[in-house]
């Protein structure tokens, strides 16, 4: 494993997660190998890796959804095995693009289920006027106020996204864990995805972001660390200046790699020989 860069926000911010040696071991199988990983307030990391690598799996621990089976975990502050994870996880904003709900409900009927950390409304409950206002200026900042009152059937892949983003941070969290946000977005759906990405982190300055990515197109300008994970293991850490070269990236997908970044945005191709 590399070895991360100390900067000055790694200091002084308040650590948000911290993963020691962690294992996770399914039906004999070892999916995660002695991972540590520490995300700090106002960090956004990228978790990157093929399919199989353990993505999945250390998001679902620092999600506090899953024990490891080994190790330590921290999230908040709280330790997996000395917390009630569902209390845990009201202070936790998910987002899953393969959310569940099926309902016909308003946009801003979805959104206000994050309050209440439900998938359908509750019955005979109303929101606070503080809560009813908050949707609407999340709803904004994700570009989604011309669509408060669209169904949630007549949406896009990529408006269900930013939908669910602004459900997830109803409850004001300290962390945003998005798993695979970008999944079936055509490129006008990612483009408009990463954008509210890049608004959000600059009206709340203080939330931790993790988000799981295949590609490192998907990826918001603001990252601000990446994690490379292949076959369980962590091959480098820290800030994406160190982490996404050429020579690593490529490690971790088993091909010789070209990168390059323009305006905080990367693109990725296959090297060929000469």
């Amino acid at each position: 494993m590399t070895r991360a860069v100390t900067t000055a926000t790694e200091v002084t911010a308040p650590e948000v997660l911290r993963a020691e040696g962690v294992r996770v071991v399914r039906d004999g199988r070892t999916l995660l190998h002695d991972v540590s990983l520490t995300v700090r307030a106002g960090e956004h990391w990228a978790l990157l890796g093929a399919n199989g690598a353990g993505k999945s799996t250390l998001l679902g621990l620092l999600g506090a959804v899953v024990h490891p089976t080994r190790g330590t975990v921290e999230v908040l502050g709280h330790r997996l095995g000395r917390v009630d994870l569902r209390e845990l996880r009201a202070h936790v904003g998910h987002v899953d693009p393969r959310h569940p709900l099926t309902s016909p409900l308003r946009v801003r009927d979805v959104v206000l289920t994050g309050a209440t950390n439900s998938v359908e409304p509750v019955p005979r409950w109303r929101p606070t006027p503080g809560q009813a206002e908050r949707a609407d200026a999340l709803l904004a900042t994700l570009g989604l106020g011309a669509l408060r009152d669209a169904r949630w059937p007549t949406l896009s892949q990529g408006q269900r996204g930013r939908t669910l983003i602004a459900r997830a941070l109803m409850p004001e969290p300290r962390l945003l864990l998005l798993d695979e946000p970008a999944t079936g977005l055509d490129l006008p759906g990612r483009e408009r995805l990463l954008e509210a990405l890049e608004e959000l982190r600059v009206s709340h300055p203080g939330l931790a972001t993790v988000l799981v990515t295949h590609h490192l197109e998907e990826l918001p300008a603001g990252t601000t660390h990446a994690v490379l994970l292949r076959a369980g293991r962590v091959l480098a850490s820290g800030p994406v200046a160190s982490v996404l070269t050429a020579d690593r990236v490529g490690a971790c997908f088993g091909l010789p790699l070209a990168l390059e970044r323009h305006e905080g945005r990367w693109s990725v191709r296959v090297r060929r020989s000469p």
